[in-house]
Parts: C-alpha cells; structure tokens; sequence
C-alpha cells in the first residue's frame, strides 16, 4: 500500500517537474511573465482526452495537445505583445480565467463542471500502459526527453537569445533581432510542453473537471519555478520535490478535514519564505526574481 502511495507521489512530482521546466522556458530565461501557464495545462488534458476518447492513438492526441497548447501560446503572446511587467501578468491571469470558463462552459465539450471521466491509459502502437509502476516510468521517460531538450536549448546560441530578451530586449532590437518572434517561440514551445503535461496527468488520473486547471495549481508551479530559480532548469526538477512532498507531511499530522487546505496554503508560503530569504535567486537561479 505505502510502495504504491510513493509511486503515485513520483508520478505526480514528475508531471509538476515538466510543469515548472516549461514555465521556467518563459518566465525565467525570456523573461515572460506568464500567469496563464495552467490553461495550457489544461487545454493539453482536454484535448488529449477527447481525442483518445474519440478513438484517436494516444501518440496522436499527444502531438495534437502539444499543438494546440502551442497555438493558444502564440495567440496570448500575441494578445500582449506590447505590454511587460506587471501589465503582462494580469493580462495572462486573466487567460486563465477565460480558459477556466471555457472548461465550465463548453458543456458539449468538456462536459462542463460534471468533467470527463473514463480515460482510458496510453495504448502506444499496442502496449497500454495500465499498472502505476509502468506509468511511473513512462512519465520517467517524457520528463527525461523534455528536461534533455530544454537543456540543451536554454545552452545553446538559439537559448542566450532568450536570455538576452530577458536582460536587453531594446538592445537585442538594435542587432536586427525579431524581438517578438523570439518571445513567441519561446511561449509556444512553453506552452506545449505544459499541453503534454495535461495530457500525462489526464491519462493517468482517468478523470479531469475545470477545477484542477485553476488558480491553486498555477500557485503550486509558480512557486515550484521562484523555489528552484530562475532560469534553472535544474532547480524546477529539485524544487518539484520540495513543493509536492511539504503538503504531503500532513497526511502524518492530525488535523481536520476542513483545516488541510488552509494548512497546505501555509506551508508553500512557510517554504517560499524561507528559502527566498536565505538564497534570493531560489536553489540554482541565475537571475534575481524582480
């Protein structure tokens, strides 16, 4: 009981850990404020969802999530293409509350706040991936493939462009940049790697509604992202531990029911604190958090 309890953590730290990477992508090295990261979350579950639901291969409905998660960051970045800082995150904020809308209206759809139950495990070229621990190293595998590409993009020429966008966008124009074509690939790729966490998280749940794509969740992966560090890709990987196990040392404390939720609210601000206060830059940032 307590070996598949510990499975289930490790899948579900692993799905945050890409979560935390990818939003790290745009917030940490290109310097996108961008508190709509959990709508392409959700849009990558739903998408994957249905798709497989409607008979479409698991690898297939995959590429697609991705893809419209992709799209949906490229019509934000978009959208916002002319504001920064403190306009920019309210902006993207309020995406997630449209796309929060969408997941509780579009009831022919997303079966509205009844949610989509029944979702069947990846099926890949006839291997279903049905038992915990074949999915754990299934997610093992997506996260190593994500993590070895985001490092290798973030050290390579393509990644200290994002950087320089991040530190001098006005002085990177001046070189004959495309500022915004730098900022929307860098979204876009964001984007759909949060689409292939959605539809990591759908598949091994087997049911998703509109609240898992809301405000608590994007709280748990910005603070996943600040505790690691900016432009850290490392540091999202570790900090994903930290955040997800610190509410799980509740399970060991007696409380009541009503009073968990305020108690796990407490605890990521406790963390947050904390390690901001003794290491300014998180666990393995480069750059202060402004």
């Amino acid at each position: 009981m307590f070996s598949n309890y510990l499975i289930h953590l490790g899948i579900i730290i692993m799905i945050f850990s890409i979560l935390g990477m990818s939003l790290n992508l745009a917030l940490g090295y290109t310097g996108l404020v961008n508190l709509g990261h959990i709508a392409f979350y959700g849009i990558g579950a739903y998408t994957s969802a249905i798709l497989v639901m409607h008979q479409v291969p698991f690898l297939l409905a995959l590429l697609v999530a991705a893809a419209f998660s992709a799209v949906a960051g490229f019509v934000l970045t978009f959208i916002t293409r002319k504001l920064r800082g403190d306009y920019l995150a309210l902006v993207t904020l309020g995406f997630t509350f449209m796309a929060f809308s969408v997941f509780i209206n579009w009831t022919e759809v997303t079966r509205g706040p009844i949610g989509i139950p029944g979702i069947s495990r990846p099926d890949i070229f006839g291997f279903v991936i049905l038992g915990n621990v074949s999915y754990f190293f299934f997610t093992l595998v997506v996260l190593l493939l994500v993590g070895g590409f985001l490092y290798l993009l973030t050290r390579s020429r393509y990644g200290r462009l994002l950087e320089a966008v991040r530190d001098d966008s006005m002085g990177l124009e001046v070189f004959g940049k495309n500022i915004f074509r730098l900022k929307y690939q860098s979204m876009m790729v964001s984007a759909a790697i949060a689409g292939i966490a959605g539809s990591l998280y759908a598949h091994y749940i087997s049911y998703i509604d509109p609240s898992t794509f809301f405000l608590n969740d994007m709280v748990v992966i910005l603070t996943i992202v600040i505790v690691g560090g900016l432009a850290s890709i490392k540091g999202s990987f570790f900090a994903a531990f930290i955040i997800i196990l610190i509410p799980e040392l509740l399970r060991f404390v007696s409380l009541p029911p009503s009073m968990i939720g305020q108690a796990r609210q407490i605890l990521y601000a406790v963390a947050l604190i904390g390690i901001l206060m003794y290491r300014p830059k998180g666990l393995f940032g480069k750059v202060d958090l402004e």
